[in-house]
């Protein structure tokens, strides 16, 4: 047997195509989207998600923000349509702002997810908004998943989004209680990392959300893990001899011929 030279094998094509015309379809890739992740330490609450945004099978934006602002204590991942995620955690949002100037005491965590929970319920999934909230107020620290259905969990860790099961692996195999900040950071960027590298629709960046009593840490790009490998110069600038010359003509100004046109007036057309 001849081994076949180049780089490339096409035999499978041929099969494929064979087995397509006998009616055996082909197994396509799986639509998916998001990997966010919280986590709860001794001190506080650890949120983190990727930063990808999809459409279909297309690359819409390399470095959204998936977690959004709920209260100065609470933060928010989302996961599903963008346009759900951001509008329903804005509309949450501008209501505990009211709640809270109207009362003169912070927002509970607990009151974001009553809101939030009672909003999807009556939408039964048709707004699609998976999230993970967390945050710290008077009783402590909180994490809470939401389903688009408006069913909630609250546990120490949790994951959503299309990367959750990668995602989960990695915590429930490090996970333990009391973790210092610095391991809480650590383990949920790796759960992150882990949903970026097996899933076809989470990728990009890592992007974290500390959240301790009295005080909120947002980093962006924390782990950078689909950057270009190259610089582009601009402008471009090829080196002599790159393209050949295949025909040379100079023309200088002189030799150039002046034709004049007609340059009677004619009347604007008001019409």
């Amino acid at each position: 047997m001849t081994v076949p030279e180049g780089a490339f094998n096409f035999d499978l094509c041929k099969r494929n195509a064979y087995l397509e015309s006998r009616g055996v379809k082909a197994p396509g890739f799986t639509k998916t989207g998001t990997t966010i992740a919280g986590i709860v330490f001794k001190d506080g609450v650890v949120l983190g998600a990727d930063t990808r945004s999809t459409a279909g099978s297309t690359v819409a934006d390399k470095n959204c923000e998936k977690i959004h602002y709920i209260a100065p204590n609470i933060y928010c991942c989302g996961a599903g349509t963008a346009a759900d995620t951001e509008n329903v955690t804005g509309m949450i949002a501008s209501h505990l702002e009211l709640h809270r100037y109207g009362t003169g005491r912070g927002s509970r965590v607990v009151t974001a997810l009553t809101l939030l929970k009672s909003h999807l319920f009556k939408y039964q999934g048709h707004v699609s908004a998976a999230l993970v909230l967390g945050g710290v107020d008077l009783n402590g620290p909180h994490l809470f998943t939401v389903y688009p259905h408006g069913s909630t969990d609250s546990l120490p860790y949790c994951t959503m989004g299309s990367g959750s099961l990668n995602a989960m692996a990695v915590f429930e195999a490090s996970y333990k209680e009391d973790m210092s900040q610095e391991e809480a950071e650590a383990l949920v960027a790796r759960a992150i990392r882990s949903g970026i590298y097996n899933d076809l629709g989470s990728g990009s960046n890592v992007d974290l959300c500390i959240i301790t009593k009295g005080k909120v840490d947002y980093k962006r790009n924390v782990e950078l893990l689909m950057g270009k490998t190259y610089s582009r110069q601009k402008p471009v600038r090829y080196a002599p001899g790159t393209a050949p010359v295949a025909r040379e003509k100079i023309v200088t100004l002189k030799d150039v011929a002046v034709v004049p046109g007609d340059l009677t007036e004619e009347a604007m057309d008001t019409s």
